[in-house]
């Protein structure tokens, strides 16, 4: 109970400082930590990611940053994705689950480090320093 505990505050901590799913650090946690099958951790965090992502969105609308169309836009059209997604979930075994998981959180991981790669480099992303250019002004 406590490891539950403490996964769910790190993910909901992390979740609302870098704005990641919960589902990224909620299936590691369940399956290295509690022990639960890949197959009982996905399904688990689909239902524990609710709280967590209404919290956050109405949070972060407080500040302004929730851009409302493009996120109806995408949660309707995932009910249809999830829909599929758990279907051929549990056709795959978990060790394929598993696998592609890892994968997908590696793929991730690489873009990020791309990213942050050229951020470093004028004329190409947007560097730290620089800000998000819909927030700069004009004199």
């Amino acid at each position: 109970m406590i490891w539950l505990v403490l996964i769910g505050v790190a993910a909901g901590v992390l979740g609302g400082l870098l704005g990641v799913g919960g589902g990224m650090l909620f299936v590691p946690g369940l399956v290295i930590v509690v022990g639960l099958t890949q197959h009982e951790a996905e399904a688990t965090s689909l239902l524990a990611i609710v709280p967590v992502a209404l919290v956050g969105a109405l949070s972060q609308n407080r500040y302004g940053n929730v851009r409302r169309d493009d996120a109806m836009l995408m949660g309707v059209l995932s009910i249809a994705g999830v829909a599929g997604g758990v279907a051929l979930a549990n056709a795959l075994s978990g060790a394929v689950l598993r696998d592609a998981f890892a994968a997908l959180i590696l793929l991730i991981a690489a873009q990020l480090v791309r990213k942050a790669l050229r951020a470093d480099v004028p004329g190409t992303a947007k560097s730290p320093d620089r800000g998000d250019p819909r927030e700069q002004h004009v004199p």
